[in-house]
């Protein structure tokens, strides 16, 4: 018999698990840690506390499911996007991890776009430059830290950083790569050009491999900590959302997500590489080989509702725990008898800045409509609607490029409530549904290790036969006629208010 290691590195922590061939679970073990967030539009975190989770995790699983270690046949990697990570000479991180969510580098994106035009960043990188991404990050490192640019010799990605742990080897995936701003995204490799003009060495960086490619087997040293066997193969894997997106069996061309997780994202797989009209979308190379991704988001999705549960729900929080119940449970039972539309409240969810389709750092979360009669409750659905209001504005740019998105699936802890599925549903104007079992991205990428490891003959042939859908949500005609009002004035509002949040960005602080 063998088996498979999916690992899956996020921003609260790391799931591991370990699945027999025939997609079963045998085990599963998770890693919390914290987030950095020294300044307003700042997040970091330490890579070792990425390195302990990884490997914390990779040893319990082998244990608890008490396998062989020589019929644990392949380990694939999975991990949040665009996190820069900086090693020195003997492969030491020389500085936190500047991550996805990130927005100081702003100025730097204004410099890129006065040393290339923004049609031209299209062309290449198939995105517009964006402070959030891990290009701009280096220039600002460049700028605001000399010595430690300097100082460092390999630049990788989160996941990378634990396949450097695991086995030594400097590599990275299609997916992953894609969302660094240095890669030729159609042509699937680093394009020198921007590496030119950014100053940026070539060696810097990792090699690139297709997502189901084998990079590399277990260091001896790691394989006796963990109870694997040196023979492990380690696959080049895929970024967090290429890889959920297999693991949720959306590898054929139209088959989209919604992943409703700290971030939001709306992902649709493209069997061919297309382009969309201003960049208002992000493009990138898919976990599937010679297939490619669109990809929307909003920033913070679930981070919305964690925020306002966090700082204003502590009765709801006590409450839950009396009953023995879930907090989000709880919070669900409350919003369900919320009207939609939360009595003409709409929600901006822009906490941490925005990428599409309104790609600005500087905007941030609003509360609009707010009167005496509403409650903590409205305010509750009308977070779950305005990510959802997000999500639907990304679809509706999907659709005018000729992609035909007829139903979703979708994952991450916010697809556990069903209000938030009805919402979805309503918008979208499509069936949304969710999977028998679902595992998210580490289960994605123990689909691509068993691809490299021979386990699967291809990754579509794998989805097809582990992966089968549960629940279906449906779309209410008299809801949607509703939320096309609020999504209308939700647009609206972006654009009347944009021009303040870029007044607000610049009163300093005391």
């Amino acid at each position: 018999m063998g088996y498979l290691i999916g690992i899956d590195i996020g921003t609260t922590a790391t799931k591991t698990i370990l699945m027999s061939a025939d997609g079963s679970i045998l085990a599963t073990a998770t890693y919390s840690y914290p987030l950095c967030q020294e300044r307003n539009g700042w997040a970091e975190q330490d890579p070792h506390d990425w390195k302990n989770a990884a490997l914390s995790t990779l040893k319990q699983v082998v244990s608890d499911a008490g396998v062989k270690k020589e019929d644990v046949l392949g380990i694939g990697l999975s991990g949040q996007m665009h996190g820069l990570v900086m090693l020195d000479e003997v492969g030491e991180p020389i500085r936190n991890s500047i991550i996805w969510c990130d927005q100081r580098a702003d100025e730097q994106v204004k410099q890129m776009l006065k040393l290339m035009p923004n049609e031209k960043w299209l062309e290449i990188t198939a995105n517009p430059p964006l402070a959030a991404w891990t290009a701009a990050k280096i220039l600002w490192i460049k700028e605001h830290e000399p010595d430690t640019y300097a100082r460092c010799k390999k630049i990788m990605l989160p996941k990378d950083y634990i396949r450097y742990v695991l086995t030594g080897v400097f590599a990275t995936d299609v997916s992953d790569a894609s969302g660094m701003q240095l890669m030729n995204v159609k042509e699937r490799c680093w394009s020198d050009e921007i590496l030119q003009l950014l100053q940026i060495e070539r060696t810097l960086l990792c090699e690139i491999l297709e997502s189901q490619e084998a990079s590399g087997q277990l260091l001896a040293d790691i394989a006796n900590l963990c109870g694997l066997s040196e023979k492990t193969i380690v696959a080049a894997g895929a970024s967090d959302n290429a890889a959920a997106a297999v693991g949720l069996g959306v590898v054929n061309n139209g088959e989209s997500l919604t992943s409703l997780g700290t971030s939001a994202v709306l992902y649709t797989h493209l069997d061919q590489y297309s382009t969309i009209p201003n960049g208002s979308l992000h493009i990138c190379c898919s976990a599937v080989k010679g297939c490619w991704h669109i990809m929307g988001s909003a920033t913070a999705g679930g981070l919305s509702l964690k925020w306002f549960k966090d700082n204003f729900c502590v009765d709801y929080i006590q409450q839950a725990q009396q009953l023995g119940q879930d907090v989000y449970e709880y919070i669900n039972e409350v919003v369900k008898d919320v009207p939609i539309g939360s009595d003409r409240l709409i929600y901006l969810p822009f906490l941490m800045g925005e990428r599409t389709p309104n790609m600005n750092p500087d905007c941030r979360g609003v509360f609009y409509g707010l009167s005496a009669v509403h409650t903590k409750g409205n305010l509750l659905r009308s977070i779950m609607e305005g990510v959802a209001y997000t999500l639907n504005d990304c679809l509706e740019i999907i659709r005018t490029v000729g992609v035909d998105v007829k139903s979703m699936r979708v994952c991450g802890g916010g697809a556990q409530s069903p209000v938030w599925r009805e919402i979805l549903a309503d918008l979208y104007q499509c069936k949304i549904s969710t999977l028998r079992h679902e595992h998210g991205a580490a289960f994605g990428v123990a689909i691509l290790a068993g691809v490299a490891t021979n386990v699967f003959e291809s990754v579509s042939s794998a989805c097809e036969s582990l992966i089968f859908e549960d629940q279906h949500t449906f779309s209410n005609a008299d809801n949607t006629e509703t939320y096309l009002k609020y999504f209308h004035i939700y647009r609206t509002l972006y654009s009347s208010i944009k021009s303040t949040f870029t007044d607000l960005a610049k009163v300093d602080l005391k």
